[in-house]
Parts: C-alpha cells; structure tokens; sequence
C-alpha cells in the first residue's frame, strides 16, 4: 500500500470546545490508485488532507497512524513534516488559484519554493518546461504574473508545480471548483495523465461533486461528520450504492437529458450533527430512513465485498 491510515482523530481546538473533525478514520490508498473522498461541507473531508500533510497548525493530532510507503509520517509534529512535503507528499490546496502571490512571475515563485528544498531551478527547467507543455501550457507562462493567467491555465499550472519533484503522494483540494466545464475537463484529464507518467503514485482528490470524481478516481471514499459512511470502485459507488447516505448523495445528482418536470432532484433532510458534541453511534441516524435501535451504536466500517466497505448494520 502507498498509503495506510488506521484509526486517525484530529480535532480543532476552540473557545467552544474540541471540534472532532476526524474521529477514527481508517483506510488504506494503493499504489497508482486515485482515491476520491466526497461528503458534504463539514464533514472532515478537507481536514483529513490536510491532516495527512499537516499543513494547518491549529490541527491537534488525538491519536492514530499515517504510513506511506511503509514509512510511517510524523503528522504531529509541523517541523518534523517538512522534510516530507512536496518531496514525499505533496498538496494541492483549496483555493489554489487564489495562492499565488499576485507580485510575482510564475517562474520566479517556482525558483524560491524548490530552492527552500534545496533544488536548482535550472536543473528541474527542462522538466518543467515539459510537464507545462503535457497539460497544454507553453513555457511562457513562467514569464508572467498569476492574473494574466485564466482560473483553469492556474489550476494547471498548480498541479505542474506541486508534482515537480515526484512525490508519492498528492492530494488535490476541490481542485474543479470554481472552473468552467471545459477547464475542469481539461484539470480532471491532467490528474489521470500525471498519475499514468508516474510522476505522482497515488492520489487523494477531495470534493464534493461526486460527478468529478467519477471522472478520475478508481475508487471513491463518502465522510460523514467525521466518520467513514463507504467506500467502493467508483462504479459502484455510482451504480450499486449501499450506505443510505451514499444513496441520497447520488439521488441527489441531476441525470443527463432529464427535464424538471420528469426528474425533480431529492434533498437531504435535516442537517449533519454539531461535531463540538458528535452524538454517539451512527451520525447519520438522525437524518436516515433506515435508522432503528441498533443504530445507537457505532456501526464498524467492515468489508460487505472485496474492494466495498460499509458503516451500515442495515447492510448485510
């Protein structure tokens, strides 16, 4: 495995209290796997790739293990990480386009950023040169500032800069959102293409549009409020799903040729629970047609098949 996660919790502190973002979360990515994670806002999503890089300080590490390739991460310890980033795991963040420092040329932030890893720009150019000319961006590019650039041109630009140095590991961050359908064709294509040149093993592509993901991941991991609901192949988790979350998730996607007054989407009823107080057993009882007595306690996040595991004691 590329990456094993076993019994992860990471919580924010706040005035209010712990905040248990992650509480538990176990799971493995395997080598050349794109791995897509999707659940609603607030369900720990962004925080479990950040969490893997350690990239935000008011992160509290409560307990478990990150390994990749068989090593295992210092993600409690922020300095301890630096010799991981970018070199071993490298991400892609929200808001990536807007990351830029606006007063700089691309090729000049790309020069500070691998020199701060010890790296000469010159010897990595011809390499870059070429990665921007895969993801159909010409070597210009580096001569100009973030904004003469459109939001899919820096997207692209972004998933050049952070798999330059190969890493074993990226996780992109709603890397579609705030793109046209055709520039997140073009970024969605790029990620396949990378991962199949080897410059990047596996990937983690985080975001809530479950129609992205189907387009790029080989399997698809669904959160809820800081737990594991499913996971399975992308197809099934499309075609055959099984938690009831994972169900009203993918009922909730509009279909192709439909017109409003044949299909009328279904929500979701409800909301998903404070994670200051999570309540016990399954989270989604609340909000589930299928929730019964049983559900008062946590159900385990077990294998129904090979390849598709489920959080559900109403699936056998």
């Amino acid at each position: 495995m590329a990456l094993s996660v076993t019994d992860l919790r990471v919580w924010y502190r706040t005035l209010k209290g712990d905040v248990k973002a992650l509480d538990g979360v176990t799971f493995d990515v395997a080598d050349g796997e794109i791995m897509g994670i999707a659940g609603e806002s607030g369900c720990g999503k962004t925080t479990l790739g950040k969490a893997l890089i350690r990239l935000d300080t008011r992160m509290r590490h409560e307990g478990g293990t990150v390994a990749l390739d068989g090593e295992k991460l210092p993600i409690a310890d922020d300095a301890a990480m630096r010799r991981y980033r970018y070199r071993e795991v490298s991400l892609i963040p929200q808001y990536a386009m807007s990351a830029m420092n606006p007063t700089r040329k691309i090729g000049k932030m790309i020069r500070d950023l691998l020199a701060a890893h010890g790296v000469r720009y010159a010897e990595v150019l011809p390499e870059l040169e070429r990665r921007l000319g895969l993801v159909g961006l010409d070597a210009e590019v580096l001569k100009r500032y973030p904004i003469e650039l459109s939001g899919g041109m820096k997207q692209r630009v972004v998933l050049v800069l952070s798999t330059l140095l190969n890493p074993s590991l990226l996780i992109g961050d709603e890397v579609t959102s705030a793109l046209d359908v055709s520039s997140q064709k073009a970024v969605a294509r790029a990620l396949v293409e990378f991962r199949d040149h080897g410059f990047v093993r596996s990937m983690i592509v985080i975001t809530h549009d479950i129609s992205v993901l189907f387009q790029v991941a080989d399997t698809i991991l669904v959160m809820y409020a800081g737990h594991l609901a499913e996971k399975a192949p992308a197809r099934t988790i499309i075609d055959a799903p099984l938690h009831p979350y994972t169900k009203m998730l993918i009922g909730a996607l509009p279909q192709v040729g439909d017109r409003y007054d044949e299909q009328r989407l279904s929500g979701i009823e409800g909301r998903p629970p404070s994670l200051l107080d999570p309540p016990t057993g399954c989270r989604f009882r609340d909000r589930c047609p299928l929730a019964h007595d049983r559900c008062a306690e946590a159900p385990p996040f077990r294998e129904v098949a090979e390849g598709h595991q489920v959080a559900c004691w109403a699936v056998s």
